[in-house]
């Protein structure tokens, strides 16, 4: 089924996936899936609407896309600027500045995704990427950093307004968030137990390396 001509009587798409793609390891990887994981916290949705932490699952996030009619994408995306400069793509575009540099396994796996749904008939007639220049990257085990995490609530508004266009009704209060991530690596939990900056090994954090013998 090609959900490009799956619309309401009005021509509003009736299932929409908002998704957060990123490796919350690598600092400034993660803002996609702390975009979706704050808007999960703050929003509730109707049932037309998925909130999805998507990580690296590359083709794994197919199914989800076969379903959707529009599509927002939250990511970490290196368009060459300055550091926490958001920049707002939509439609054809959105595949091409996704691999506007190939930052991680993620992003050309992303790419992967959206050709391979275009390919089978299923891809969401509607993109909407909402992208943030990262600051640091090369940081295992880091977060993100505060010039890139100022920006998790503008996307997040960004996401409002287009819904809102969409003529979806969005209230205060929580969604479902049964496709995020286990709340123990959430951004709260995953930072609170962090080492301090002057104990933290800068090549890897020691909560994901076993204790020698």
């Amino acid at each position: 089924m090609d959900h490009q001509n799956v619309m309401s009587p009005d021509g509003q798409p009736q299932s929409i996936l908002i998704l957060g793609i990123g490796n919350v390891l690598w600092a400034d990887e993660g803002f996609g899936v702390r975009c979706v994981e704050r808007l999960a916290e703050r929003f509730s949705f109707p049932p037309t609407v998925r909130v999805l932490d998507g990580g690296t699952q590359g083709l794994y996030l197919l199914p989800f896309l076969e379903e959707a009619d529009a599509l927002i994408v939250f990511d970490a995306v290196d368009y060459g600027l300055t550091p926490g400069t958001m920049k707002i793509v939509e439609g054809d575009e959105v595949p091409a500045f996704m691999g506007a540099k190939k930052m991680s396994l993620h992003q050309t796996g992303f790419q992967d995704v959206i050709a391979t749904a275009r390919l089978m008939g299923y891809c969401p007639g509607r993109l909407l990427l909402i992208g943030c220049q990262p600051k640091e990257l090369e940081d295992f085990g880091g977060g993100l950093r505060a010039v890139t995490a100022a920006q998790i609530d503008p996307a997040i508004a960004v996401a409002l307004d287009q819904l809102s266009r969409w003529g979806v009704a969005v209230e205060t209060g929580r969604a479902d968030d049964s496709l995020l991530a286990d709340p123990a690596i959430r951004r709260d939990a995953y930072e609170a137990g962090r080492p301090s900056e002057d104990q933290a090994c800068r090549t890897g954090d020691k909560r994901f390396f076993p204790e020698q013998a």
